[in-house]
């Protein structure tokens, strides 16, 4: 990473960071500080997901495309970088936390690294209260929690143990008086425990990208987009397509749902992403 690495000055600080009774002394930036008045939510969850986990990761985030909203979250295996890359498949902003110093010899996990590089190239930042060659150390991760949950507005959960890094992340927001969202999972699912006890305990569930957009005060669009005109001089083949585009599809199931040769049902979704109707964004095919 090229990057010029720098330390902010307090007024610098990201979201409502400064606000919090245990600041931290420093904090180091690669990349780009987005603008105070964007809405940031830290996106959190566990290391050992599902492809349930996985999936309403990207679904929900993929749902808060063109909302001035930036993603938090701590560049970890699992719920995290899917969180990030979901965020960059989005066009949103997003800021990674790792739970080391940001000098890339000691940037954790190295597997991340490539994902840390994107971050920073599509005007996100790498912050860290840790110097700059400091490595990671099992203390450091709870650490670097409470500056993600202190820079957002709230802490959306997305699978988590009942004890786990993320219900301490979820704790501290509760401390600094932030409002925690929590994905449901199933009964059956160790990694859907932590997400349901906080559901019980007052968290609010967000099932969609719509409960999150409402919960943060944002006025959701997709009703207006859905209800309006389909676009002029569409085929009969591309007119089916875009009704059934009332929310996000997968690429496999729209096929199936247009009952048409997998051949041409590819033809009209490629002349459809060519003349910029549809768009494809975490694996969903959606209204551009």
């Amino acid at each position: 990473m090229t990057e010029t690495m720098r330390k902010l000055a307090r007024e610098e600080f990201p979201g409502n960071l400064s606000e919090i009774p245990d600041p931290p002394d420093e904090l180091f930036v690669l990349g780009t500080i987005p603008p105070l008045e964007h809405t940031f939510i830290c996106v959190v969850g566990s290391r050992k997901h599902t492809s349930y986990g996985k999936e309403a990761a990207e679904r929900i985030i993929a749902g808060l495309a063109g909302y001035p909203i930036v993603i938090v979250s701590g560049l970890a295996i699992g719920i995290d970088s899917i969180a990030h890359a979901a965020a960059l498949n989005a066009g949103l902003i997003t800021l990674a936390v790792p739970g080391s110093g940001l000098n890339e010899n000691v940037l954790y996990p190295a597997s991340n690294r490539l994902l840390a590089k994107k971050i920073i190239e599509r005007g996100g930042a790498l912050i860290s209260p840790f110097k700059p060659d400091f490595k990671a150390t099992e203390w450091s991760f709870p650490a670097r929690n409470r500056i993600m949950a202190g820079m957002s507005q709230a802490v959306l959960l997305i699978e988590a143990e009942e004890k786990s890094g993320t219900g301490i992340t979820a704790r501290l927001a509760l401390d600094y008086n932030r409002d925690v969202y929590a994905v449901p999972g199933s009964i059956f699912s160790p990694t859907s425990r932590g997400t349901n006890a906080l559901i019980a305990g007052g968290a609010t569930p967000i099932t969609q990208s719509a409960d999150l957009l409402t919960a943060l005060g944002f006025e959701v669009r997709d009703n207006a987009k859905i209800s309006s005109p389909a676009p002029e001089n569409m085929s009969p083949d591309e007119h089916m397509l875009w009704e059934l585009l009332r929310e996000p599809i997968s690429r496999d199931d729209l096929v199936r749902m247009l009952k048409m040769p997998t051949s041409r049902a590819s033809e009209v979704m490629s002349l459809m992403e060519i003349k910029g109707l549809i768009k494809d964004i975490a694996g969903k095919i959606m209204r551009a």
